[in-house]
């Protein structure tokens, strides 16, 4: 029999409701035999599923169980001795497919490969009885030194957003819900509960919420989760303005909004704000629930709404439990796994066409660095995934070219990362009696992940010392990097080639194999600007904050927007990656020259693959936006494709864009507003290599700033309605003709810059009732 999920709600007691809207144990939602109602299985995370026995099974303590999420090392997973099952922080934890991590696979710019993976992930959770992953992750990668910038996808909210409802919808065609975080500003694990993020409202719209929305309107995820820090003053997760104003009323979001795990600091204010389900298992939320609900402090209503919500979701997921979706294949995930590294990977540098190497030429070479031989795949904390298997680059290498090539190995350093003369000298030797030097380096494993963030933008200082060792008796020095987020490079000029793979997961070694080799050709692009320093990004100056406050003073100059508003050259811009073949852009057209409120623009242009090589290129299209009272980015992005060509093969791409595209959020009037003039519409190959441009003409409704009695004259015409209504009421007290009066404020208003009240009483000597003066001026309800 059908089970109508709704129709629980008259028969439950509020005890029973509250149960409802609570976890049972760390990673349950509660169960209800009385209703024939099964539980929920939710778990970790943004990247891979991490399944532990001993917290879902077997109900382990939770204090102990969250804490062992929360510290777990990439290093404990992927170290062979964690690979073949030792247990360390990881508990029981079923092993599953590690994919490229969040910084990673947005490189691909391919909201389809999301889509793919959405679906594998599915998969594995549905073979280990999850119903929930709690991701995608999706805050702004504002610095990189957040501990979890590993995890999410980009500095922009468009592209953030777009990536993120591929991944959702993906997960959610195949039955498997997912939880949209963390909703928001959780861009520092500094102090992360206890930090207060302030955020004007303008940058809150273009650029923090904005990725938000956009994955909602996209792919509507069956639950979103708050997160832990404060926002403006209130925590998230009780967050009225936040979860009802935004979320609810402006959004029309009526799904399931969850807490992070112990992230309720009031259950019954988060219940009224709008936060419906607190996670995990807590007496003092439900206590103090009861209590309220018992004592009219939270209406029944209130809490109905909570399980209404809460119940859709129960009847999501047992609806997604009878689809069927096949069986976990982990060789054929696997096999997935490396083909979104491999699509993911960015080519920064070339110098000479080195790469792609031609294993015909039989050439002699070194593989060096610890991180050939034990890659570094993922960051720590409670994405950390198990692996199935995983791919050794060396042997990798040793796969695809080792009959043609004469390939050693040297480590240059002990398995820890740390100097050794002896092994440096020896692979110093090695690549000098070499044709060409791979040399594999990456950042310190478990400086990113929950509670902390880096320390600096380097790279472990032996792995450094190796690209510099090496460069002096190899020019041909090719440099593999595994980092969790941006990285300074004063090492670049030693290298002729640099492939980045940032975290790639399990199929890494093999992907970065078919690169090196030719057997693809790198179609990454950068989805964070990359610093010449640590001091020249945006947020230096004011973070993390300091007396638990994080004051977010570059507002709404983040990543891209920054560097081109200050005029600075990044070490690489935004959007950038190099390929093996060459593309040419032409034959730019718009729908209209002309764009008038609440219209679309269909823009489209000619990709051209000019090289001798199959590639895909990331095309980009950018907004120039014209001048006003507000400031405004250079440019920002509104739209991509990725184009695969053959060579010498022409396809047109089409970008769709909507009228919100051209707006910007105007805090005064707390609309999203478009300023008449004429804009730039830019197509290029990264947000500093413009191809095509075209202009177009926007003719947006007027709008006029509000007037009130401490506006200077100038501010008042700038509003006619405004200006109709003073006026009319100055008529009245002065006996003097509107237009006479209009004519004299006209000719004072160069001159005088005090506020209308100082003006009129004291210069011009009117007497006006300064609370009748400013109901006149005020906009008619």
């Amino acid at each position: 029999m059908k089970t109508n999920y709704l129709a629980l709600i008259d028969k439950m007691s509020i005890e029973q409701k509250v149960k409802l809207t609570t976890g049972s144990g760390l990673w349950r939602t509660a169960e209800f035999p009385e209703f024939e109602l099964d539980d929920l299985v939710m778990t970790d995370g943004t990247y891979g599923v991490r399944y532990n026995k001993n917290q879902i099974e077997d109900g382990e303590d939770s204090m102990a169980g969250f804490l062992s999420v929360v510290n777990q090392s990439a290093e404990d997973a992927d170290s062979e001795e964690g690979f073949e099952g030792a247990e360390g922080f990881f508990g029981l934890s079923e092993v599953a497919t590690c994919f490229p991590n969040g910084s990673s696979i947005a490189n691909s710019w391919d909201v389809e490969l999301l889509k793919e993976m959405g679906k594998a992930l599915a998969v594995e959770c549905r073979h280990l009885g999850v119903d929930v992953l709690l991701g995608p992750g999706i805050n702004i990668r504002r610095t990189p030194l957040a501990g979890r910038g590993y995890e999410y996808y980009s500095e922009d909210p468009i592209l953030t957003g777009e990536l993120a409802a591929g991944l959702i919808n993906g997960m959610q065609e195949y039955g498997v819900g997912t939880s949209l975080k963390h909703f928001a500003c959780n861009n520092s694990e500094f102090k992360r509960c206890e930090m207060d993020s302030i955020v004007s409202e303008r940058a809150l719209q273009e650029i923090y919420l904005k990725g938000f929305k956009r994955a909602i309107d996209k792919s509507s995820p069956w639950t979103v989760m708050t997160s832990y820090n404060l926002l403006n003053g209130i925590p998230t997760s009780e967050h009225p303005w936040l979860l009802n104003t935004v979320l609810r009323e402006q959004w029309g979001y009526d799904n399931t909004v969850m807490s992070d795990w112990y992230g309720t600091k009031d259950r019954p204010a988060s219940l009224q704000a709008g936060n419906d389900l607190a996670m995990p298992m807590s007496e003092r939320n439900v206590k103090s629930l009861i209590t309220a609900v018992n004592e009219g402090i939270i209406s029944e209503e209130t809490l109905n709404t909570a399980c209404r919500r809460v119940l859709s979701l129960y009847e999501k997921c047992h609806n997604g439990r009878k689809q069927n979706i096949g069986q976990m294949d982990a060789e054929k995930h696997h096999a997935l796994a490396q083909k979104l590294a491999a699509e993911s990977i960015v080519l920064l540098k070339n110098d000479h066409q080195l790469l792609p190497l031609d294993i015909q030429k039989k050439q002699k070479i070194a593989v060096l660095g610890e991180a050939a031989q034990t890659p570094v795949i993922q960051g720590s904390g409670c994405a950390t995934t198990r692996p199935t298997m995983l791919d050794c680059p060396l042997d990798e290498i040793i796969h695809i070219a080792g009959e043609h090539c004469d390939i050693h190995y040297a480590p240059g350093m002990d398995k820890d990362g740390t100097v050794n003369l002896t092994q440096l000298q020896s692979a110093v030797e090695l690549a000098r009696k070499s044709e060409i030097a791979i040399v594999f380096v990456s950042t310190a494993i478990g400086e990113d992940g929950e509670n902390g963030d880096r320390h600096n933008l380097d790279i472990i200082p032996a792995h450094q010392q190796l690209i510099e060792a090496v460069s002096e008796v190899q020019s041909n020095l090719i440099v593999v990097v595994a980092n969790s987020d941006a990285i300074v490079m004063p090492w670049l000029d030693n290298a002729n080639s640099v492939l980045e793979t940032f975290f790639s997961g399990q199929g890494m070694g093999g992907a970065v194999a078919e690169c090196l080799f030719g057997l693809v050709n790198p179609s990454g692009k950068l989805t964070v600007t990359v610093p010449n320093s640590l001091e020249e990004t945006p947020a230096y100056l004011t973070y993390p904050g300091d007396n638990r406050t994080h004051y977010y003073s570059e507002d709404i100059f983040v990543g891209y927007r920054y560097y081109d508003k200050r005029k600075i050259e990044p070490l690489f811009p935004f959007g950038f990656g190099l390929s093996y073949t060459e593309f040419s852009y032409s034959n730019l057209r718009t729908s209209a020259n002309v764009i008038k409120a609440g219209q679309n623009l269909t823009v489209k242009f000619d990709v051209t693959n000019t090289g001798k090589r199959f590639g895909k290129e990331v095309v980009q299209l950018y907004l120039s936006a014209p001048s006003g009272d507000y400031a405004r980015e250079v440019l920002s992005l509104k739209g991509f494709s990725k184009v695969a060509l053959e060579p010498k093969e022409t396809k047109e791409v089409t970008i769709e864009l909507t009228w919100e595209d051209f707006c910007y959020y105007n805090p005064e009037s707390q609309k999203w507003l478009a300023d008449d003039g004429t804009l730039t519409l830019i197509v290029g190959r990264s947000s500093r290599a413009h191809e095509l441009a075209v202009d177009i003409s926007i003719e947006s409704e007027p709008y006029y700033p509000p007037a009130h009695i401490h506006s200077s004259i100038n501010s008042l015409l700038a509003n006619p309605n405004a200006t109709e209504r003073a006026l009319k009421y100055l008529s009245v007290q002065t006996g003097l003709p509107a237009d006479h009066l209009k004519a004299k404020l006209q000719e004072l208003a160069p001159y005088l810059f005090f506020g209308m009240t100082v003006t009129l009483t004291e210069m011009l000597g009117v007497d006006i009732n300064e609370t009748e003066f400013a109901a006149a001026l005020a906009e008619p309800k």
